[in-house]
């Protein structure tokens, strides 16, 4: 069974979540990353499991307006903070619009501020709706991996995602016997 992790990350804390969730899925799938400015339609062809996460900005996905904000957050002279290279390009919200179908298995994750999450928002939420709504069936809960105000990942959070990834394989059900009659779509083949 194939995987993707796809991520959208300003300052790199989504992208190092991201590559922890593939650490963690490796031993049981074959699980890839990618930024998703990278991601295409016929590049999901073969793909059986979609991973899709991207930071919180202002309750929920990013937007050209709050991607514009954080890059200049990172311009600002003292900042301790750089840009990811394809930060300021298109994001989740733009990609999921554009992108035509999906695998049928899928899972959403986000990083946000250390916070609760009725004062951060979460995007994992918006996510997972996105993938529904793209025929997606959503293999576990939404999961947030936690920043520090400062936009640093918290010390345990690599390891919360890779178990979270190992989790995630377990869930993922088996391609041979019945699950391979359904196909990509989870519809029993006729």
């Amino acid at each position: 069974m194939k995987a993707l992790v796809v991520y959208e990350s300003m300052y790199g804390n989504t992208h190092h979540v991201a590559e922890a969730i593939a650490e963690g899925l490796r031993p049981s799938l074959d699980a890839s990353v990618s930024a998703v400015a990278d991601v295409t339609s016929d590049s999901l062809a073969d793909v059986d499991l979609l991973v899709v996460g991207g930071p919180t900005h202002v309750h929920g996905m990013s937007r050209a307006s709050t991607r514009h904000a954080a890059a200049e957050a990172a311009s600002k002279k003292g900042a301790d903070l750089e840009l990811e290279p394809d930060a300021e390009g298109g994001g989740l919200r733009e990609w999921f619009d554009a992108v035509g179908s999906l695998p049928s298995l899928g899972a959403a994750f986000d990083t946000r501020i250390d916070s609760p999450p009725l004062v951060t928002g979460r995007a994992s939420k918006g996510i997972s709706k996105r993938l529904r709504h793209h025929g997606c069936r959503v293999l576990l809960e939404p999961e947030s991996f936690l920043v520090s105000k400062e936009n640093h990942l918290l010390d345990d959070e690599a390891a919360r995602a890779r178990a979270w990834g190992e989790r995630l394989a377990v869930a993922s059900p088996s391609r041979s016997g019945d699950d391979m009659m359904q196909g990509r779509s989870g519809r029993l083949s006729t």
